[in-house]
């Protein structure tokens, strides 16, 4: 399992630039309880190559998501389970990225590790993979668990981004103790105002978004 070292001390707000009608305000998220893995800064990722746009390794939402989150947190701690943030704020330009990705000829090398049962080619039409992400309105968060006193990552039946039906929260898992966890996520998040996008277990939406109808495009930075 993956081990996970660092921990930030705050959660630092951070005012950026958007080309999209205006400029969104959004804060970088960094607090004990929330490790920060952004898949979309490294090659660990279903492209297999760091995504347009992604130029640090920072969690950026909208201020009243980075808030809720962070109860999230303080929540779990007293379970001693903490949250590891995968993918948050998604530039357009990185939307652009897998779109382009998508559209070139298979060659296999990341299909065994996150869509083993899925043909490239038709990941448009199962909804995989779409022209605009809901990421890109700032309120969008993709996340697993962690153990505190470890680092451990809890096993939540499958990877993050792993496109398969295996993948959807409520998927009758044989290991009971990810269906557990996955549980744990969904529950611990619905309370403080996230709702789960059903067909993976990883993927949350504030609610209601402060910008609901707006894709922003500017760099994580």
């Amino acid at each position: 399992m993956m081990r996970l070292i660092a921990f930030l001390p705050t959660i630092v707000s951070l005012l950026i630039g958007c080309s999209t009608g205006g400029a969104p305000q959004l804060v970088s998220v960094a607090s004990p309880g929330i490790s920060v893995d952004m898949k979309y800064f490294s090659g660990d990722n279903l492209v297999g190559e760091p995504l347009d746009g992604y130029r640090a390794n920072k969690c950026l939402l909208a201020g009243e998501a980075a808030a809720a989150l962070q109860q999230v947190a303080t929540d779990l701690r007293v379970l001693g389970v903490g949250l590891v943030v995968f993918d948050c704020y998604r530039p357009q330009s990185a939307v652009n990225h897998f779109v382009r990705w998508a559209s070139t000829a298979e060659d296999h090398s990341t299909k065994e590790r996150f869509y083993p049962r899925e043909e490239k080619a038709q990941l448009f039409a199962r909804g995989y993979i779409a022209q605009r992400s809901g990421h890109s309105r700032g309120a969008t968060v993709d996340l697993g668990l962690y153990d505190l006193a470890s680092g451990n990552l809890l096993d939540m039946g499958t990877p993050f981004d792993f496109m398969d039906e295996r993948s959807a929260t409520e998927y009758p898992l044989e290991s009971s103790a990810a269906y557990r966890n996955r549980m744990l996520l969904r529950d611990a998040m619905r309370a403080r105002g996230f709702v789960n996008y059903p067909q993976e277990w990883w993927h949350f939406t504030y609610k209601p978004e402060p910008w609901p109808d707006q894709y922003f495009d500017v760099p994580v930075e």
